[in-house]
């Protein structure tokens, strides 16, 4: 049965381009990279890219301008699914402790709430609600406040770098198949402090159910402003409120490092009248879809040009910063490999195909979208399906590729095993079978397809995205520069091998109608 869906893929032996096509796309990558230039066009010029704000649609028509520079062809927005937030931009601003002294603070608009009516002040109360009868003591009371939630993070001193790279015992350890302890513990391993929980529908359906009901207390009363403690080091982190286009305008929400925040909980909690002004203005707009950004270097050979070599990343940000480590960094060294494959003329037999997603934030809105329109919607497979060869995503900062998560695919091992040898001296020397999770490839994993994400240098990524510090000093210009030139020479091999590495059995098995015999 199996032969019968794979056999196109496994009848060639792996092979790699020439070791004179490594050398030209090392020297193009590393000699005469344009890693920094597009820094500083994807961070500074364009800016903050939340999905389907004014200045993600600014973005993707700046991005597209880049691209036809570089000479790829059909480079184009199109739209991949629908998005009932709408757009919200930032407009202005300010927050600051008026009492009992004054403190301006760096804070940061929940994305999606709403705005103050023009500057206002008022007095801050802390507004700790746990269980729905909770909500009764603070009926009447709140109208013309600042709430201040209890903050659910804590800032505890770390006597860990602030940055790392792998060591070689991490890295040695990633390529051992974790498949072993998933057979012996199929829940998995426990998780810190005891075993895994089930997943409890009830306490679920309670916290909605409070939620609701608090944002009805809040549209009823009219607060100000609610207050989160959400980042640390002085540095406010990024998310969204829960809204969707034709809802009332969401209460304001901002959210504010937890040593702001804590000072004035502490100070209130001693009794002292604590007071802010704030000036909030945030904008709302009517638009609804989730765009991709996409182009290619076309394929060359009559059999093999509508096969797709996919390359991506996340085109998307949080609003605070300008989304450079997150994720920036993926798009660049994405660009990067096709500019370096355009600039020297190659000819691949499939498609390389580049797409920056929209809407991974929010759910992977992009990548799914390109998988129902083109690859496998519900339990059907799509024409595209069958064209599909590779994709590499790109979604963890700016830190060096050490290697290859492969989802647990054991067919994909030999592809990789030939064509890392000429790049082995970039320092790309690991294969692992695990799987990795959280971003873009996995919309295509799931149905079997090879999608794969890097083992990356954690760098310092933990620590700045999500947050306003996400900007161009988070990039490690030299990392980006060796990244890209590993990608462009993946995706050579993977467009000319005359093999195709075959879809992943086992999740075939789960995820596909496969006729049976």
């Amino acid at each position: 049965m199996l032969a019968t869906v794979f056999c196109c893929s496994s009848v060639f032996a792996q092979v790699a381009e020439s070791p004179e096509l490594a050398t030209r796309i090392k020297d193009e990558g590393l000699n005469n990279s344009k890693v920094e230039e597009l820094s500083q066009y994807l961070t500074d010029y364009l800016g903050s890219r939340l999905t389907a704000s004014q200045q993600k649609r600014r973005a993707e028509t700046l991005v597209i301008d880049k691209l036809n520079q570089i000479g790829l062809s059909n480079p184009r927005a199109e739209f991949a699914y629908e998005f009932t937030r709408g757009g919200w931009d930032v407009v202005k601003t300010y927050a600051a402790m008026t009492s009992p002294y004054y403190c301006a603070f760096t804070v940061n608009p929940k994305a999606w709430s709403g705005s103050t009516n023009g500057l206002v002040k008022g007095e801050c109360m802390i507004f700790n609600v746990t269980k729905k009868e909770d909500l009764d003591q603070y009926r009447g009371k709140i109208a013309g406040k600042i709430l201040l939630l209890p903050s659910t993070q804590t800032y505890n001193i770390s006597f860990a770098p602030l940055a790392s790279r792998y060591t070689e015992e991490q890295l040695e350890a990633l390529t051992q198949d974790n498949r072993v302890q998933s057979a012996i513990s199929p829940a998995g391993p426990p998780r810190m402090g005891g075993q895994r929980q089930p997943f409890d529908r009830s306490a679920m359906a309670a916290m909605m159910e409070l939620r609701q009901l608090t944002n009805e207390l809040l549209a009823a009363e009219k607060p100000l402003c609610v207050v989160t403690g959400r980042g640390t080091f002085n540095v406010p982190s990024s998310t969204g409120a829960t809204y969707k286009v034709g809802d009332p305008e969401p209460t304001p929400e901002i959210l504010m490092p937890v040593e702001d925040h804590g000072r004035m909980v502490r100070l209130i909690e001693s009794g002292q009248k604590v007071e802010m002004e704030l000036e909030l203005i945030n904008k709302f707009t009517d638009d609804q879809e989730v765009h991709n950004v996409y182009a290619e270097i076309p394929g060359t050979d009559s059999k093999l040009k509508d096969e797709i070599v996919l390359l991506g990343a996340h085109f998307d940000s949080w609003h605070g910063g300008t989304g450079a480590a997150d994720n920036a960094s993926g798009c660049i060294v994405m660009v990067e490999a096709m500019r370096i494959l355009k600039e020297l003329g190659v000819k691949p037999k499939r498609t390389i195909r580049l797409a920056l997603w929209g809407g991974e934030e929010q759910g992977l809105y992009g990548s799914r979208g390109y998988l129902e329109q083109n690859l496998y919607k519900g339990e059907k497979k799509l024409p595209g399906f069958d064209k599909f060869a590779l994709y590499l995503n790109m979604d963890n900062g700016s830190g060096r590729f050490r290697g290859i998560y492969l989802e647990r695919n054991d067919a994909a091992v030999p592809f990789f095993e030939a064509w890392k040898k000429p790049i082995e001296s970039l320092g790309f020397n690991y294969i692992s079978p695990r799987n990795t999770g959280g971003t873009d490839h996995t919309s295509f994993s799931r149905v079997g397809l090879p999608a794969y994400q890097f083992i990356q240098d954690v760098l310092e990524y933990n620590r700045t995205y999500h947050t306003i510090m996400d900007t161009y000093e988070r990039l490690s210009l030299g990392d980006l520069k060796i990244d890209a030139t590993i990608v462009a020479w993946l995706a050579i091999c993977a467009a000319n091998d005359p093999g195709r590495i075959p879809v992943n059995a086992a999740a075939a098995m789960n995820r596909m109608q496969i006729p049976r015999n």
